[in-house]
């Protein structure tokens, strides 16, 4: 049907009709923020982001991988590190049965991905969280793969990436994966005063723990556009001081005009922007020094 594959991505609206906002699953999707129904491949083939009001859809570790690195050049490592319910976690559901269902949804055995990597022909180790693992959560498992690549990143004096889209900590983990946030930030301190640069990339949400440990910490820090970034999200801020938060407040856009992200960038133009840091920092070997 090669036909249809050439057809226009038709502009329908949710409030036409109820109807309208129960888009059929694999062939459609609908965009939160602009409410358009889009085709699926057209939206793909523009790397998951609407065309018609440029929102940045969530992608896959295996999609964010793929987009930034050289063809087969990334080399994965402690794939097989898996969390062992050490609290014996048991709300609605055991942890151990969501462990496993998280598992078999992604592909993976927990929700960070770690492996050195090329772009450009550049050699650095890149991290990447899967959101559909338990949220993106953060648990002993995820803070022993981040400190494993600041350890390969000290070892070979090569450069840090980490993409971070995180619910926060784990909470099945308890203090076990709260834990987590002081050993990835004592190791980054290593990498600052050997003056080996980390570059810190915020996506669609960054939030908890994971913001308040290493995702804050990078010496260049990036983020994609409209991405929520903090550490309590913004409901539960505003029914903690009971009043009403700024518009966009937490969006990077907010961030950004408050200082506290270097910049954002379009997904399309992040692999040209990293590989720029990548070149930057590493003949400056310290992000100070460019200041």
């Amino acid at each position: 049907m090669a036909w249809f594959d050439d057809l226009k991505t038709p502009k329908i609206k949710s409030e036409v009709s109820q109807r309208t906002s129960k888009v059929p699953e694999g062939l459609w999707v609908k965009c939160s923020s602009c409410g358009e129904t889009l085709q699926s491949k057209i939206l793909k083939e523009n790397l998951m982001i609407c065309p018609e009001c440029s929102f940045h859809f969530r992608v896959s570790a295996a999609e964010r991988i793929a987009l930034l690195t050289d063809e087969g050049c990334f080399e994965e490592y402690a794939e097989n590190l898996v969390s062992t319910d050490p609290l014996e976690f048991d709300d609605l559901k055991p942890y151990r049965v969501r462990l496993r269902s998280a598992a078999d949804q992604t592909g993976l055995r927990d929700a960070f991905v770690v492996g050195k990597a090329k772009l450009g022909g550049l050699s650095y180790h890149l991290g990447v969280f899967e959101f559909k693992f338990m949220g993106g959560s953060m648990g002993v498992v995820v803070g022993e793969k981040a400190a494993l690549l600041f350890d390969h990143s000290l070892k070979e004096g090569l450069p840090a990436v980490i993409v971070s889209a995180s619910g926060g900590a784990r909470m099945q983990e308890g203090i076990l994966s709260l834990m987590q946030m002081a050993k990835t930030s004592s190791l980054i301190r290593k990498m600052r005063e050997e003056g080996i640069p980390y570059i810190s990339v915020l996506t669609d949400p960054t939030t908890g723990g994971v913001a308040a440990s290493f995702a804050m910490l990078g010496d260049v820090i990036l983020a994609e556009p409209g991405a929520l970034i903090g550490f309590a999200g913004p409901r539960v801020i505003e029914q903690t001081i009971r009043q009403t938060l700024p518009p966009g407040f937490q969006r990077s856009e907010f961030l950004l005009k408050h200082g506290f992200i270097d910049r954002i960038v379009y997904r399309k133009d992040l692999a040209t922007e990293l590989k720029q840091c990548l070149l930057r920092l590493g003949q400056h070997r310290c992000y100070n020094s460019l200041r």
